[in-house]
């Protein structure tokens, strides 16, 4: 894997050992990007370099959660490449699908510290990149799910958390606009990952009946993603949502 051309863009994607976030590290690399590559597994991300074995990667195993281990992942970020073009805030994790009232207060946090701490603590890193480097900007893409507009039963820390992504979603729009960064947020039903299995085989409706549901083909999320990374900073796509068509999403059945 030799190191880019001064001329490459860089990418980060964090949870890019699996999933929506190996699917859209492949894409940005194909569409010429160098890809950063951050996730808890060091063997998960080294997988997702495999894959394509001309690309160029740099893998970092992180814990979103931890402020130091971000910081040390956005450092070699920049020691390897000297700037960063493009972050997409992908780690995530969902609690227990039981009744709120059931969860423990640790399932909660985790749920809160992956999925809104650790997108915001990447933000800030991101940030502090972007608005320094020449030429100066980049854009930020979050991985809001349409859990952001509608919940399913039994998924309050998840919902809650992607709720507060849209919020991220804005404020980091507004502060970054001064340094030319630009911030979109992708949401995202029913793709064919291993977190859409459940989707196969039912999961609970509004009226906790169980019912299949469809799902669609991961590509469409990683050229969605792509599209949005392409546009130049004068242009954003602020909310994008992606879906399976005929999944219960508007008045969720």
């Amino acid at each position: 894997m030799d190191s880019p051309s001064p001329a490459s863009k860089i990418a980060l994607v964090t949870g890019a050992g699996s999933g929506i976030g190996r699917a859209v590290a492949l894409a940005l690399s194909d569409a010429g990007y160098a890809v950063a590559l951050a996730g808890r597994r060091a063997d998960a991300l080294e997988a997702t370099a495999a894959a394509r074995p001309d690309a160029t990667f740099l893998c970092v195993p992180t814990d979103v959660t931890d402020p130091q281990s971000v910081a040390a992942l956005f450092s070699a970020v920049k020691a390897r490449f000297g700037r960063l073009d493009v972050l997409f805030n992908n780690a995530g994790t969902g609690a227990r699908a039981v009744p709120m009232f059931e969860l423990s207060y640790e399932e909660w946090r985790k749920v809160v510290d992956t999925n809104l701490t650790g997108p915001f603590l990447c933000t800030q890193e991101a940030m502090r990149i972007m608005k320094d480097q020449s030429p100066r900007g980049g854009r930020i893409i979050n991985n809001g799910s349409i859990s952001a507009t509608a919940p399913r039963p039994y998924s309050a820390p998840y919902t809650s958390t992607k709720h507060a992504i849209s919020g991220l979603t804005k404020s980091t729009s507004l502060d970054g606009r001064v340094y030319d960064i630009a911030c979109g947020q992708i949401d995202i039903g029913n793709a064919d990952s291993e977190m859409a299995q459940k989707m196969k085989a039912g999961v609970p409706q509004a009226d906790l009946s169980i019912r299949v549901e469809p799902v669609m083909d991961l590509k469409h999320v990683a050229d969605a993603v792509v599209y949005m990374a392409s546009l130049p900073l004068d242009a954003n796509v602020q909310f994008m949502t992606v879906m399976a068509t005929k999944m219960p999403f508007v008045g969720r059945g």
